[in-house]
């Protein structure tokens, strides 16, 4: 299933996704939400390719990222992905949320202070020919 995607395809599923796991956050905890246009291409396998990409979401003042975070993770607990939680090197919480069914996965944790970032990877898929995986997309 995952070869018939095309990059379009991927790339707006992992965007739609970054941006309802960015709606989730209560509208008054939310300062600004930046999604970046672009993305990377990383290898999947020797034909295959997932498509990388990011939002953060700047919260209020005094909005304590933790929790915001938990009830995320909480939201998707009986849902189709995996999820793993820890914490990262300076000790903030984070959490993956893994497809059970193809590489698809989204990152979230706290960026900087007031700030979360959402990174995602598309489930894999094949690349035309002549498509270079180093372009913008």
């Amino acid at each position: 299933m995952e070869s018939e995607l095309t990059w379009q395809e991927a790339k707006a599923k992992a965007q739609a996704m970054e941006r309802e796991i960015a709606g989730l956050i209560p509208e008054d905890k939310v300062a600004k939400i930046e999604q970046r246009e672009t993305g990377l291409m990383f290898s999947c396998s020797e034909e295959q390719h997932t498509w990388d990409g990011s939002t953060n979401v700047t919260l209020t003042k005094g909005t304590e990222e933790e929790s915001i975070l938990k009830a995320i993770e909480a939201h998707y607990q009986d849902g189709p992905f995996a999820i793993k939680t820890d914490f990262d090197i300076v000790g903030d919480y984070r959490v993956q949320l893994r497809s059970r069914d193809s590489a698809e996965s989204y990152l979230f944790g706290i960026d900087e202070p007031g700030t979360i970032h959402i990174s995602s990877g598309s489930a894999c898929f094949t690349l035309p020919e002549g498509v270079d995986p180093g372009d913008d997309f």
